[in-house]
């Protein structure tokens, strides 16, 4: 039986159906992901992430990303220790993290699969268009989730995904590599598991605050 990826619910239904896939809609969360058959296999998927060139030294990389920072830094102390995961082939907002005088691990399955750092504990970790990505979201963010120190930060950067009648035209959704997608009501699913408080930062920025255990 094929269950929703994010919560297990068995209960999802056609969300849209187009020649880049069969998109199905969590009654449970309201996640909404494709069948796991059209999943790409790991050189299939290392293959795409390869052909990204954000580099570190790219002044309008940077300022995109500066969406994230910002919000970030704002809520945290000076000095904080942070993960970045999902940190790609060109690792940059960490950087920018340290350049600000926090301390930072970077992870990457891919380019920087140092499962170490898996085991600490973070004061704020960050995941820029990532989580869409995940062919095991609950598995992960899960785990991400507990990595936090009390009062810690877990920001999400992912696109909500528009109104069934929009979808076939989602220019998002192309991607092949991009499995699952996100809306406020799955965030808001997230928020109550977790007993966190989630903000909302423009529409595609998700900021986590972990409450005292």
């Amino acid at each position: 039986m094929i269950t929703c990826p994010l919560c297990h619910c068995p209960d999802h239904g056609l969300y849209c159906e187009h020649e880049t896939g069969e998109y199905r809609l969590c009654s449970e969360c309201s996640l909404v992901f494709v069948l796991p058959h059209v999943h790409l296999n790991a050189q299939e998927e290392k293959a795409r992430y390869d052909l990204h060139t954000n580099a570190s030294d790219d002044a309008g990389y940077r300022k995109y990303l500066t969406k994230v920072l910002d919000p970030v830094v704002d809520r945290i102390k000076k000095g904080s220790f942070g993960l970045d995961f999902g940190s790609g082939p060109g690792p940059t907002l960490s950087l920018m993290f340290e350049e600000g005088g926090h301390k930072m691990n970077i992870y990457d399955p891919f380019y920087a699969k140092d499962e170490e750092v898996l085991q600490q504990k973070y004061d704020f970790i960050t995941s820029t268009e990532v989580i869409e990505h995940l062919y095991d979201p609950k598995s992960v963010m899960d785990s991400l989730w507990g990595m936090l120190n009390e009062k810690g930060l877990l920001c999400f950067l992912t696109q909500p995904y528009p109104s069934q009648e929009e979808f076939a035209a989602w220019y998002y959704k192309n991607d092949p590599t991009h499995v699952c997608f996100f809306t406020l009501e799955t965030m808001q699913y997230l928020e109550k598991k977790w007993h966190a408080r989630c903000e909302v930062v423009g529409k595609d920025i998700f900021i986590f605050t972990r409450e005292k255990d």
